[in-house]
């Protein structure tokens, strides 16, 4: 047995599930993130113009928003949960280091909140969706 399937044995055997709550509601951050940025398109240009990676800010900017909105839509119904963190972990992590470190952008709570946010992910890439998600059920019900 491989280290992943070890690790997904594991997950499914001690995932609490509380930690569903806990998936649906970053889910819904990230969604809710996803749709602020599509809004407010203009100010995402901002930050990432005033960030070290200007020069690849259009389609970066594209990019993050339908990032989170399609990752925060997979990690609420428990779908590719794993896969969905993996895609979110480089840009909470250029959102700490290189926009949130520079610059108060939103208010104060916005470099804790996505800090939070960044161990959240890197908790479901490790735990992945749990019992109570559709990578379990399609796990179960393959053809």
């Amino acid at each position: 047995m491989g280290t992943l399937q070890q690790i997904h044995q594991w997950s499914l055997t001690h995932h609490p599930r509380w930690l569903v709550v806990l998936r649906v509601a970053l889910g819904i951050c990230l969604f809710v993130k996803g749709i602020f940025f599509l809004v407010n398109t203009s100010t995402l240009e901002e930050l990432v113009k005033g960030s070290l990676v200007a020069n690849r800010s259009d389609w970066l900017v594209i990019f993050i928003t339908w990032s989170h909105l399609l990752g925060g839509f997979l990690i609420i119904i428990g779908l590719l949960t794993r896969w969905a963190a993996l895609l979110n972990i480089p840009i909470l992590m250029g959102a700490i280091i290189f926009i949130n470190t520079q610059r108060d952008a939103f208010g104060n709570f916005e470099l804790p909140f996505a800090f939070i946010v960044l161990l959240l992910l890197i908790l479901f890439l490790v735990e992945g969706g749990g019992p109570i998600s559709l990578d379990n059920f399609f796990s179960k019900h393959e053809a």
